[in-house]
């Protein structure tokens, strides 16, 4: 099992939005709103968004589902961004474990969540204030050149 990396995400990025959920019933509507709010401050010089807000409402529900199942709850979903991405940052009350990516074979239920939001993502790290620890995953908000 693999270590993440300890950062927080990048201190210039300003809250879009944030969402507080109590169990798995809230995931649904969880990706819903991501995906409205995503394309709605996505726009950047008239670009579309492409497959961002698929591949951060899947990231984002991996990342909620692990914080409800393993953490302690509230689950908080917060949705942030600087000028050349987004960054999605999922906070559970259990500051007593340490996120490890998982060693999930190719028949097992579970396990994939920090693997699935490393490779469809920029970048992922973790970090722990004096109540939660957070996960993070940034996006870029830009189609490459």
């Amino acid at each position: 099992m693999g270590q993440l990396r300890t950062s927080p995400p990048p201190p210039q990025a300003a809250e879009l939005q944030s969402w507080t959920l109590a169990d798995a019933a809230d995931l649904r509507g969880l990706r819903a709103s991501l995906s409205e709010s995503l394309t709605r401050h996505g726009l950047v010089q008239g670009e579309e968004l492409d497959e961002v807000p698929g591949l951060v409402a899947l990231v984002a529900t991996e990342l909620a589902s692990n914080a409800l199942r393993h953490g302690r709850p509230p689950t908080i979903v917060t949705l942030l961004a600087s000028d050349d991405c987004f960054i999605l940052d999922v906070a559970d009350h259990d500051t007593t474990t340490v996120p490890r990516t998982g060693d999930a074979g190719a028949l097992d239920s579970g396990g994939r969540g920090l693997q699935l939001a490393e490779s469809l993502s920029l970048a992922v790290g973790w970090y722990a204030t004096d109540t939660t620890k957070n996960i993070w995953a940034s996006f870029a908000r830009r189609r490459p050149d």
